[in-house]
């Protein structure tokens, strides 16, 4: 079975045309305003196709993705991509939390498994698993071009989504990696967008092996805001290391005295890095665009555009 539905979103519309593609990353916290969000994506809607709602990272308990997801559509005019993982939901709750996301015309769903909960901040909390991620394409697969749930029950009504997924490129060893990429895009993934990758070699042996599922990818990068940031991720992110030059750099720019100034060094920084990276990408491989993990770093997205588009 390999799964062709119609581009809805104007995310893949932009990815089928062929026009290399940029998304951002926007993450809800604990919070009951989303002053912020709207903000921060009004700030980055010039220059990306769409953004990421983030959907408890790392296992933290965070506002629910969907309510920003409709609000910064509607307010902004931003397309948005709902992340949803099936680590904190059974298949009764993603099947009602699908159909109310096609109802407030969500048009991109990026089905993940979620961090454990190990990482998060509600350590007791239990993870659900019900179904795993491929199983959950699966189920998006019959929603909207089926018109059914898992179970084979109707749904009434149409739905018009688009179905991306997650992809480790740093997964050691790579092989189960791709081949699960493999089970997705036959289920049904219209797209792909990658965690966060630092290594230009380990990117590109990773687009070159999943080149015959022919699904257009994102590759993730993530530029870090400040020392404190880089240096947590280091720590904390499973499987992904920032690189020892560019975390010494970085801390070098931490101890700028002038606040001013040290924002610029953090700024010139990831220029200095993030700019070869990406323009290497366009020119050596066959990847569908970027996903900038600028979480309320919007400020970095002109300089590097100028630099790389």
């Amino acid at each position: 079975m390999s799964i062709k539905r119609p581009a809805y979103s104007r995310l893949v519309k932009e990815l089928r045309s062929g026009r290399f593609v940029l998304t951002g990353e926007l993450e809800p916290e604990k919070v009951t305003s989303l002053d912020e969000i709207i903000a921060s994506a009004r700030a980055m809607k010039p220059y990306v196709t769409a953004a990421n709602v983030t959907d408890n990272p790392l296992a933290f308990a965070y506002m629910n993705s969907l309510v920003p997801s409709y609000i910064v559509q509607k307010e902004v005019g931003l397309e948005t991509v709902y992340q949803m993982t099936i680590r904190d939901r059974n298949r009764l709750a993603l099947v009602s939390d699908v159909l109310a996301a096609s109802y407030l015309d969500i048009k991109n769903i990026l089905a993940i498994s979620g961090d454990h909960t190990v990482l998060g901040d509600n350590r007791g909390a239990q993870s659900v698993y019900d179904i795993d991620s491929a199983q959950f394409v699966y189920l998006l697969h019959k929603m909207v071009d089926e018109g059914r749930d898992i179970a084979g029950n109707e749904i009434h009504g149409k739905m018009e989504l688009n179905v991306g997924i997650a992809a480790n490129p740093n997964a050691d060893p790579l092989e189960p990696e791709v081949l699960k990429i493999g089970r997705k895009t036959k289920l049904g993934a219209d797209f792909i967008q990658t965690q966060t990758v630092f290594d230009i070699d380990i990117i590109k042996t990773f687009l070159k092996e999943v080149e015959k599922y022919n699904c257009p990818v994102l590759v993730g990068i993530f530029p870090l805001k400040s020392f404190g940031i880089a240096d947590f991720f280091d720590k904390n992110i499973p499987g992904v290391h920032v690189p020892p030059d560019l975390l010494e750099m970085m801390k070098k720019a931490k101890d700028e005295p002038n606040k001013e100034r040290k924002y610029q060094l953090y700024d010139e920084v990831n220029m200095k890095f993030f700019t070869p990276f990406i323009k290497e990408i366009k020119k050596t491989t066959k990847a569908a665009g970027i996903h900038v993990m600028a979480v309320l770093y919007e400020r970095i997205f002109e300089p590097l555009l100028k630099e790389t588009m």
